[in-house]
């Protein structure tokens, strides 16, 4: 087995579980460490370990491939990866419209995060950085969002649209987190509600409201805030009336984003059913931090195909001429 394609395969198997990220970057650091090495030191056990980012575990892995095994820690992942249920809506997902870098608080570069979407099949894959409210998340000032935007578009082509967007912060008041003229020059805007999520329901019904009633934005994200599992342990979901913001979200053409994190698992389902019956587009979304999360939209088509969603209401279902006619 090559030994890149085993780190790298390590390093998205962890990221898909939600693992460390540093333990899944080291795998992709070693990578491209052994890749940048010259022969003779990849194939040299005493210069190899003592090469700068090859640690104890992937020297091991590296060897155990160049014997020409599959290396035991591979093998163990694999073997802890739960089947996922097959779903017909799956297949007929074209791209995603959620997906963080390290400009903010994703582990990859823009290159990176694109050659992932690429090997997923994706027609079109939409970058989404914090806007700066987020500090904890290094938000992007509006400065930065304007050096990422050329990058971001840099890397389309031969049938792939790397698209350029936001994931906004909806404050308080409903306005949006960066400026309208700089919202206007990207191709996707999901607004997303990250603070003060115990607000009283009515103050947080008309801030969602105000936010969807935006002309530039075009997904609500994970609208409840629930947490449901993991390492963040679990977070009730906010308060809200569901029928006012769905019925917003379906007369301004905005998305409700189905987020396929399985620790979100976001809207609950008894909340797509008030959607569906809003008469809402949705948009299933891997929210991905990390390459290997981008398989993540198992899970939200999984969902949303079990709760009903028709695959002609799922924006992420049509083509890109599609969806840059609805997103603009």
């Amino acid at each position: 087995m090559d030994p890149v394609d085993a780190l790298l395969e390590i390093a998205s198997l962890l990221e898909r579980e939600r693992a460390s990220r540093y333990r899944a970057k080291a795998f992709r650091q070693a990578a491209a460490t052994f890749q940048e090495l010259p022969p003779d030191v990849q194939g040299d056990p005493t210069r190899l370990r003592a090469a700068k980012g090859i640690g104890e575990s992937t020297f091991a892995v590296i060897r155990q491939a160049q014997a020409g095994e599959v290396p035991e820690y591979l093998i163990e992942l694999r073997g802890d990866v739960e089947p996922e249920k097959v779903s017909v809506l799956r297949g007929k997902l074209r791209g995603d419209l959620h997906a963080h870098t390290e400009w903010s608080d994703g582990t990859t570069s823009i290159e990176v995060m694109a050659a992932a979407a690429r090997a997923q099949g994706h027609e079109y894959q939409a970058i989404t950085d914090h806007s700066p409210r987020l500090r904890v998340a290094r938000g992007l000032s509006a400065e930065r969002l304007r050096e990422q935007i050329p990058q971001v578009r840099a890397q389309s082509g031969d049938g792939f649209t790397l698209l350029a967007g936001i994931e906004v912060d909806i404050l308080e008041d409903g306005a949006l987190d960066q400026e309208d003229a700089l919202l206007a020059d990207l191709d996707i805007v999901v607004a997303s509600v990250h603070s003060k999520l115990r607000m009283d329901g009515r103050a947080m019904t008309a801030r969602m409201i105000a936010a969807v009633s935006h002309p530039r934005v075009n997904v609500l994200g994970h609208c409840t805030g629930r947490l449901v599992q993991g390492d963040r342990g679990t977070r009730p979901p906010s308060a809200f009336d569901a029928a006012a913001v769905f019925a917003a979200c379906a007369e301004n053409g905005v998305a409700v984003e189905i987020n396929s994190r399985p620790e979100r698992q976001d809207p609950p389902d008894e909340l797509i059913a008030i959607a569906l019956e809003a008469g809402c587009l949705f948009s299933i979304d891997s929210d991905a931090h990390a390459p290997g999360q981008l398989s993540l939209l198992d899970h939200g088509a999984e969902r949303a195909e079990r709760t009903g969603v028709p695959a002609s209401r799922i924006v992420t279902t049509w083509g890109l001429s599609r969806l840059l006619a609805w997103a603009e």
